[in-house]
């Protein structure tokens, strides 16, 4: 018998739940409580684990129409400018681990996977905001609005990092700011001047900050982001608001030339205010019953190893593999949804702590910022290279 699952949230994590929940055989049904499908945001760094996913569910066609696929990432002082390390990518990275590095925009990698989830047959149901969910042992019951309840054998929590359904699920209260500011920007690669234009990824790091740059739309764009951390982020209701980037030129003052010179090219930026929650601490915050957390609503994390939209899409992938097992008798929903929390919630506390820990040693100064850039001239690729992270779960 065909069971059905409810999904909340129709981000990347949300699309990737209800791809890979379809593909296992279940009837899925996404609720997004916006009127249209769009993702905010600008670029994604996909390590080898995320590409390798995307790959096994018949993406790889559709991803390299968009993607870019960088031969090295280099990381560089934002004070001298000088190489403090790197590592190859390319075809380097991809004979490693069985698939390539790429760098997308957010809203192409949803575009793709919306494409998928359609060609799947999931219900999409726009402009739905779920108002409540109960359980029992034998199924799961959903209210949207005025419409009449709907009762499914699983609802999954993939709606962000302000999740609704975790609020219900486990009144743990609201994430923490984490005191760190993003200035985001895109901008065409043409519009750049020559020696600005980048088809690699960098990472310029300074005390208290640190800027990422990387192509995306193909190479045809450059995506760059300046994270500063000092602000108290306590204006949490306008967490994405446009600037000129003031704060981020401030910032630099006093950085080397080359990074200056590329953020005085960009003239319009969008700030965000970072959030996160503490590493995972069991499989209750990722399963409960008949409810599942998935991506943000479960383990949102600083951007600091460039694995949140990694996370999700990972989690989706466990999250169908366990779910393929629903023909069995001897195994209950539940105990299908455990399953899935105890093969995730380890690998996904560690990486926000190591997430945590990247920043710190980003953002160093002092004695920390000298014994870093030591150990990089000294050991580079040992150093960049995350082996237990990028051969995958």
């Amino acid at each position: 018998m065909t069971k059905q699952a409810l999904i909340a949230g129709g981000g990347i994590g949300g699309l990737a739940a209800a791809l890979a929940v379809a593909r296992a055989g279940w009837i899925v049904r996404l609720y997004e409580r916006a009127p249209v499908f769009s993702e905010v945001g600008a670029g994604i760094q996909l390590g080898p684990n995320v590409v390798k996913v995307l790959h096994g569910w018949g993406l790889a066609d559709a991803l390299a129409a968009v993607a870019a696929f960088p031969d090295r990432l280099e990381v560089r002082s934002a004070v001298t400018g000088e190489t403090l390390g790197a590592l190859r990518l390319g075809d380097v990275i991809a004979q490693r681990y069985g698939a390539p590095y790429a760098t997308v925009h957010r809203a192409d990698l949803h575009g793709l996977l919306l494409a998928a989830v359609r060609e799947a047959g999931v219900g999409l149901k726009l402009n739905h905001t779920l108002s409540r969910f109960t359980q029992n042992p034998e199924a799961v019951t959903v209210q949207s609005g005025d419409d009449p309840p709907l009762e499914g054998e699983v609802l999954v929590g993939a709606d962000g990092l302000w999740s609704p359904v975790r609020q219900w699920l486990l009144g743990d209260g609201p994430p923490r700011a984490t005191g760190h500011v993003a200035y985001r920007a895109l901008v065409p690669q043409a519009d750049l001047p020559e020696a600005l234009r980048s088809t690699q990824v960098t990472a310029w790091l300074g005390p208290k900050l640190h800027v990422v740059q990387y192509p995306v739309c193909g190479g045809k764009s450059l995506n760059v982001v300046g994270i500063v951390e000092g602000r108290d982020g306590d204006d949490l209701d306008n967490w994405d608001q446009g600037t000129d980037g003031a704060g981020l030129h401030a910032a630099l003052a006093g950085s080397c030339t080359p990074l200056q010179d590329l953020v005085r090219a960009i003239p319009a930026w969008r700030l965000w205010t970072l959030c996160d929650r503490p590493p995972m601490q069991g499989t209750y915050q990722h399963a409960l019953g008949r409810v599942a957390l998935l991506g943000d609503a479960a383990h949102p994390m600083r951007p600091y190893l460039a694995q949140g939209a990694g996370m999700a899409i990972e989690d989706a992938a466990e999250l169908g593999r366990v779910l393929t097992q629903a023909l069995d008798p001897a195994l209950s929903v539940p105990t299908m949804l455990q399953r899935y929390a105890l093969n995730r919630w380890q690998r996904n506390a560690r990486v926000q702590a190591r997430a945590i820990r990247n920043g710190e040693i980003f953002h160093a100064d002092g004695v920390l910022r000298w014994g870093r850039d030591v150990s990089m001239k000294l050991l580079g690729e040992r150093l960049l290279d995350v082996p237990w992270l990028y051969a995958g779960a």
